[in-house]
């Protein structure tokens, strides 16, 4: 049997979050934008995620898995954290972060590095504050809170570009 992107299943809804104290919020919309990405690709085959669709973008729903794993590496775990940790998918001269390379004998592969980065970052932060600093490589500082509020931003942004990659794909649209 080939393997195909696994169904998503929601931690919570949107409407819980409106209530909530504000880490929990922004965890809150960070987790619902990580589902969402997934749940593009909930049910698509190796080949079908490697495809690129909208041309003459060579962008793929794999590959934005694949970068959505180095940009959580990068603010997370190196920046914040401040862990000396290479990049996921990529060499450090390269400069695409996961988005070029796929490769659809790779996919389920990919998917499972995507979820051990997640819950890394997830421990990287866990019990931090959200005032807690870092120094950024171009010498700002930047606190955590920052880090959940740009990648939100990343994500939302991306899930954009999915929606069109997998409406061109299958047709399906939404993001349940």
């Amino acid at each position: 049997m080939t393997w195909t992107a696994p169904r998503v299943v929601r931690v919570r809804g949107l409407g819980e979050l409106g209530a909530v104290t504000e880490r929990g919020m922004l965890e809150g919309w960070l987790t619902w934008h990580r589902e969402t990405l997934l749940a593009k690709c909930a049910g698509l085959g190796p080949e079908a995620l490697a495809r690129a669709t909208v041309e003459p973008s060579g962008l793929t729903l794999l590959g934005l898995v694949r970068h959505m794993a180095e940009v959580e590496r990068s603010w997370f775990r190196r920046g914040f954290a401040g862990e000396d940790v290479g990049e996921v998918f990529t060499g450090p001269a390269d400069g695409d972060e996961g988005l070029s390379g796929v490769r659809a004998a790779d996919a389920e592969r990919d998917f499972g590095v995507y979820r051990a980065e997640v819950e890394a970052c997830d421990a990287a932060v866990a019990g931090r504050g959200l005032d807690e600093t870092f120094t950024s490589s171009r010498g700002v500082a930047l606190s955590l809170r920052w880090v959940y509020l740009v990648m939100i931003q990343e994500y939302a942004r991306h899930n954009g570009h999915a929606d069109f990659l997998r409406e061109r794909t299958d047709g399906v649209t939404g993001d349940a």
